[in-house]
């Protein structure tokens, strides 16, 4: 993924959609659309509801990632660890009040 800053007011952001499928990339579009939203919203029922929604459609995206579909054969449900592996570690970092940032 490559992001490149325009200018002040706009961000663009390329991803190598070669791998992906049209329903991919339709939800990674949405994805960016919800989070755009999510960060500047001032209302509260707005930023609850496309925060969920953010948090249901990346679950989604990661049930439906090449490794799954690419591991079905060996008939471990990786879709769902991971899923429960993300949420372990995310309720963990929420319990110790962290947060993650990238900018130091």
């Amino acid at each position: 993924m490559i992001i490149k800053p325009a200018n002040q007011k706009k961000m663009f952001i390329e991803i190598d959609t070669t791998e992906m499928t049209s329903a991919q990339m339709r939800m990674v579009k949405t994805l960016n659309s919800l989070m755009n939203h999510v960060l500047v919203t001032e209302s509260e029922g707005e930023y609850f509801d496309n925060a969920a929604e953010v948090m249901r459609i990346c679950a989604s995206l990661i049930k439906q990632a090449n490794f799954t579909t690419d591991m079905k054969a060996n008939n471990v449900p990786y879709a769902e660890q991971v899923l429960e592996y993300s949420i372990d570690l995310l309720q963990d970092h929420m319990s110790q009040a962290k947060v993650v940032s990238y900018d130091n």
